[in-house]
């Protein structure tokens, strides 16, 4: 017989602690499986220089701001720190190791098999994280490299690239900040962009591009706001067309709504790239022995090329179609009408992950316990 619980929450990253936190609050009996051996894995893995895009007041989970003598702008470390703190703060004690091999229907309840557990639950959270698996693009060539070839997941920190040219391939976030910290080490860092890419500052004429998102989403409508941006970009990063990088014909605030692509949120790549340290490459269509093709036939010789392309979700691994409601199409709601099985942290919005986290952890607490109220004490017909 599986262990019983009220809720299991697949994931103890800041998705998973905060629904962890809310349910704690409410009562409520939980159980977390997490694959890794502590919280939050993915901060311990990310490159050692990140920082938070999104102010930190508007970054807390639910009921814990950050401390006050933390930065606007929070730093990898003491993100992990916070965690760390949050989760010891609700006692939520993840089971770590226990990775969710399958989840599925057992009569009204749900059945989560983990690698060391059975659980039976009337209600699951997927909590697994935007980021769970490195995306590995298939390139011609990739097996002949004879340089360092990682992808992005892999990358720490400049120092075994220091003097040697590198290229980074995709400019999300990660491309543009791993080749801002490859070239203020002293390595030679180009970016291969494949697609055109929005490009926005961290501050905007000193106020904070989240703010100035969120402003614009509640105040302009959004044709004024898609037409009005580009013009206000080009004042405050240049025209960036002149360095090779188009824009999408797809407005910035369409763009995270329909695809949950956010834009570049640039903390120094585009002064690098105007001022020639950085330099910016067509896609490429084929890897060589010491180097790359690029697409209209250009080459290039690198000694270690660094594949920013992404990362994915990996509930579709654990989660079995037919048993939900979830849709192929990405990214899946928080809740779908009807399931009892509840998505959180996988919607980007313009007011950011962290943010977007939050309210969906009190949202989805609160609608088990509306319907676990509703179940112990139906209404008198």
């Amino acid at each position: 017989m599986p262990e019983h619980t009220d809720v299991a929450i697949i994931g103890a990253g800041p998705a998973g602690l905060a629904v962890g936190a809310c349910l704690r609050q409410a009562g409520l009996n939980f159980v977390i499986l997490e694959r890794d051996h502590r919280v939050a894995s993915s901060w311990h893995r990310h490159y050692e220089r990140l920082h938070l895009h999104t102010v930190k007041q508007l970054s807390c989970l639910p009921y814990v701001p950050f401390p006050a003598a933390y930065p606007r702008y929070v730093p990898r470390n003491l993100m992990i720190e916070y965690l760390d703190r949050y989760a010891a703060k609700f006692d939520l004690k993840p089971r770590f190791g226990d990775a969710a091999r399958s989840v599925c229907r057992d009569g009204n309840d749900w059945r989560i098999q983990g690698t060391s557990s059975s659980i039976g639950a009337p209600y699951v959270v997927v909590a697994s994280g935007f980021n769970a698996e490195p995306a590995i693009p298939s390139i011609p060539g990739m097996e002949k490299f004879r340089g360092k070839l990682i992808h992005s997941a892999a990358y720490a920190n400049p120092k075994p690239f220091a003097g040697q040219s590198v290229l980074v391939i995709g400019m999300g976030n990660t491309g543009a900040e791993v080749a801002l910290d490859l070239s203020e080490a002293g390595a030679r860092a180009s970016i291969s962009i494949r697609n055109g890419v929005h490009i926005v500052p961290r501050d905007l004429f000193g106020i904070p591009i989240q703010l100035v998102a969120m402003l614009a989403t509640r105040v302009l409508p959004s044709a004024a706001s898609e037409t009005l941006f580009p013009r206000i970009l080009d004042l405050a990063l240049g025209n960036l067309s002149r360095h090779g990088i188009r824009r999408p014909r797809e407005g910035i605030l369409r763009r995270v709504a329909t695809s949950a692509k956010i834009p570049v949120i640039d903390v120094g790549t585009v002064r690098k790239i105007s001022e020639g340290a950085i330099r910016i490459e067509p896609g490429i269509s084929a890897i060589t022995e010491d180097g790359a093709i690029f697409c209209g036939g250009g080459e290039g010789k690198f000694d270690a090329i660094i594949l920013a392309t992404g990362y994915r979700p990996n509930y579709r691994s654990f989660l079995r179609a037919g048993d939900t409601k979830n849709p192929t199409d990405y990214p899946p709601a928080p809740q779908n009408t009807d399931s009892t099985i509840y998505f959180v942290g996988f919607k980007n919005s313009v007011s950011g992950l962290l943010r977007q986290i939050s309210k969906e952890a009190v949202q989805v607490a609160h609608d088990i316990v509306r319907r676990r109220n509703e179940m112990m004490h139906p209404p008198r017909r």
